[in-house]
């Protein structure tokens, strides 16, 4: 069985991480994606509960999963018995970082292979990041993420009284 591991912190999952999982779903047996702990980027949402964004948001798929790690990704993918990295590349910005990343990776452990992939062009420019600023500012993120992740948003960033 041919696995990827998709790795993020998807502080929130957007629609262009949805296109990668599903892209990745199309190439591979089985895909899991894998939900880092990375408390270093300070995120919004707890990783217990950006996995229950993720799990609902790919139940549709068959051959994908949802699930956490923390530690060294290399660890992880051998733990899966996975044969494959997947990471999206949006725009050549990412591909420096990205390339170095593969690079560590591979020097950790040859076996394991990282592919890139490119969202949909219309995702191009959609980030976390960018998604949860349109939302703390009281915007319209319907066409940026799924559902789940809308009201996840919307309750997280509701104003205090």
């Amino acid at each position: 069985m041919r696995t990827a591991i998709y790795p993020g912190s998807f502080d929130p999952l957007t629609n262009g991480h949805l296109d990668v999982v599903q892209r990745a779903a199309k190439l591979f047996d089985r895909v899991v994606v894998a939900v880092a702990k990375n408390e270093g980027k300070n995120p919004l949402f707890t990783q217990a509960e950006r996995l229950v964004l993720v799990k609902t948001a790919v139940a549709h798929l068959p051959n994908v999963e949802a699930d956490t790690f923390d530690g060294l990704l290399v660890e992880y993918v051998v733990e899966k018995k996975a044969q494959a990295i997947v990471r999206g590349l949006r725009a050549v910005s990412d591909f420096e970082f990205e390339f170095q990343l593969a690079l560590m990776n591979r020097k950790l452990n040859e076996n394991i292979e990282t592919i890139f992939m490119m969202p949909k062009d219309t995702y191009t420019f959609l980030s976390s990041r960018i998604v949860k600023e349109i939302a703390r500012l009281g915007g319209d993120v319907s066409s940026f993420v799924t559902p789940n992740v809308q009201l996840a948003l919307r309750k997280k960033l509701k104003p205090k009284k």
